[in-house]
């Protein structure tokens, strides 16, 4: 990430993965943040050369999607949306209260079961 906006989203995205288990950062082939568990994307941030707002996209079921969707302030990602990702309508602005859950949901659906429980054990302390 490039811009001030940029960086400060990715300052809030790590500091939210930062109390899940096993995450890992990495830059792909196409120059996105990428958060991935154990091999497995479940959030990419980019920077767009045809935007000046950095984007955030995060992995959601189809539910998730729809309603999501319904309720505003989201899109469907480009190219994988049709998996059920979404991306956050950064004209709209994000919500970080409820992306926080979401990127944890995210999480969930990316991780082997042993982390998921282990997460899920930790919430229920």
């Amino acid at each position: 990430m490039k811009t001030e906006l940029g960086k400060a989203m990715l300052e809030r995205v790590q500091g939210i993965c930062s109390a899940l288990p096993e995450v890992d950062q990495i830059v792909d082939g196409f120059g996105h943040d990428v958060m991935k568990v154990r091999g497995k994307t479940f959030i990419m941030m980019g920077e767009g050369h045809n935007s000046v707002l950095p984007s955030l996209s995060i992995k959601a079921t189809k539910e998730q999607q729809y309603l999501l969707l319904e309720q505003g302030g989201y899109v469907k990602t480009p190219y994988i949306g049709h998996h059920g990702w979404v991306s956050v309508d950064m004209e709209a602005g994000p919500n970080w209260d409820e992306l926080s859950v979401l990127i944890q949901e995210a999480y969930l659906l990316a991780a082997p079961k042993r982390l998921v429980k282990q997460v899920l054990e930790s919430v229920a302390r």
